[in-house]
């Protein structure tokens, strides 16, 4: 059996081990939400040995040359030395400096980076709690306009992140993990095209970056934002998204709930099959939207769609 070591501890596992699991018993504590290498909150660096890696592509080629893995992806097939991730080692450190509530469930959290983040608007980043809970949050601001970065969560359920984050105040650290490329982004090749933004939940948070950042670029076709919520209350954003409605002709916005969703989701038969289509929200919800999408003739590759696949 090939044996694992981490630090000062090594240990041998059947051959074909899942390496997250087996840190994981062992009493490592690698954090994971997706397990299907999309939220990246399970990073470990290889140091010595190569596992099986099911997912290559997960990563880009200089964090893998570095030697870090996905470790819900690996199988351990030899002798490892493995380094797990260290938020105060490896994460950018930021401090808390904006904390409120959207809607009774969603709390926007703004965090100020020590060194500036480079990203995307409609990318995702794992964030770290001071005693060392990761989970991967959307990222809601706008590069080069907003001086914070802007995360959206939903915290209608006790879980071990969110109940660490309804304690947060102004002030309070907070790590930064991997940052990841997500589904969604805004091309400017798209300017004359009709964009869709159907977003369930805090899924509009990345949309309200991309819907920006479309706008900052000049976007010419018609933009429809269309928002599905439990109930009204949790139209977080309803007034500024009617601000920026008023002040940009083009973009509609319309705001559902389940009760009449399906009245808004037939509209969708007189789609123009020129429309860029980017979904984001649960996995049901992102089905919902894809199946409605391509009954209204929607070709499968103008379908941009990001998941909330989540573990607390």
């Amino acid at each position: 059996m090939p044996d694992v070591r981490v630090a000062d501890r090594q240990w041998a596992v059947p051959s074909g081990s899942n390496l997250l699991d087996a840190l994981n018993q062992a009493g490592m504590r690698v954090p994971f939400s997706c397990r299907a290498g999309s939220c990246h909150a399970c990073l470990v660096r290889c140091t010595q040995g190569e596992p099986l890696d099911r997912l290559p592509e997960a990563l880009d080629p200089g964090k893998r040359q570095q030697g870090w893995r996905l470790s819900c992806q690996c199988q351990v097939v030899q002798d490892l030395t493995v380094e797990v991730f260290n938020p105060l080692r490896d994460g950018l450190p930021a401090l808390v400096c904006g904390v409120d509530w959207l809607s009774p469930t969603v709390l926007r959290l703004r965090l100020a980076p020590t060194l500036a983040l480079r990203y995307r608007a409609g990318q995702h980043v794992v964030l770290w709690t001071a005693n060392g809970i990761a989970r991967p949050y959307s990222l809601a601001s706008l590069p080069g306009e907003d001086e914070f970065l802007e995360f959206h969560l939903d915290c209608r359920h006790s879980g071990a992140f969110c109940d660490v984050a309804r304690q947060l105040q102004v002030g309070d650290p907070v790590r930064l993990g991997e940052l990841r490329g997500g589904a969604l982004q805004y091309d400017a090749d798209w300017q004359e095209r009709p964009l869709l933004l159907m977003a369930a939940g805090t899924g509009l948070g990345p949309l309200w970056g991309v819907l920006r950042e479309a706008l900052r670029q000049d976007h010419q076709g018609p933009i429809r934002l269309v928002h599905l919520a439990r109930d009204s209350s949790e139209h977080y954003l309803a007034e500024t998204l009617a601000t920026l409605a008023a002040e940009h002709p083009q973009l509609n916005i319309q705001l559902t709930t389940p009760e009449d969703s399906p009245t808004v989701l037939a509209d969708l038969r007189l789609l123009s099959r020129r429309t860029m289509a980017l979904v984001c929200g649960s996995p049901a919800s992102v089905e919902g939207f894809a199946k409605r999408l391509y009954l209204a003739g929607l070709p499968r590759n103008q379908l941009l769609a990001d998941v909330f696949v989540g573990r607390e």
